[in-house]
């Protein structure tokens, strides 16, 4: 696949970009290529034009919401609903199951809002446990290789 696939992340402590890195490496090693790009820098415009797939990489803050640098990014795309139907998309949602009701809500979020945008999730949401035992950029990154396979489907 030559396909340029854009990891867009939202953060707050630096473990969701760490896990993006990792994720990056292993679909480069699948013979892809990947972009990192931290959601404050991104706009409705990186998602609206994007010609390849997007990976959302979101950790959860607070009761469930947005990192901070990801809330620019999805206000906007709450507020001018642009129509996404031509984009395809992943999510790797990071949380802790101590808080089960808001349980990985930061990538929830963004993949109910993407959908009802009209973009098309391919395969299924990561959900990433921070009491799994396992460190979350080699969980995401297993998952990351059959999620980059299933973009040739």
């Amino acid at each position: 696949m030559s396909e340029l696939v854009t990891i867009l992340v939202a953060t707050m402590s630096g473990t969701t970009e760490m896990v993006a890195e990792e994720v990056a490496g292993h679909i480069e090693d699948a013979g892809g290529s990947a972009k990192i790009l931290r959601m404050e820098k991104a706009s409705v415009a990186t998602l609206a034009t994007a010609k390849g797939p997007i990976l959302i990489c979101s950790s959860t803050y607070g009761t469930g919401e947005v990192p901070d640098n990801g809330q620019a990014l999805y206000a906007a795309l709450e507020a001018e609903r642009p129509a996404l139907s031509g984009l395809r998309y992943g999510v790797i949602a990071l949380g802790d199951s101590i808080y089960p009701q808001t349980f990985c809500f930061g990538g929830k979020r963004f993949d109910t809002l993407l959908a009802s945008l009209g973009a098309r999730r391919i395969g299924d949401r990561f959900e990433y446990d921070s009491r799994s035992g396992v460190y979350p950029e080699e969980a995401a990154s297993e998952w990351a290789g059959q999620w980059f396979k299933s973009l040739d489907a």
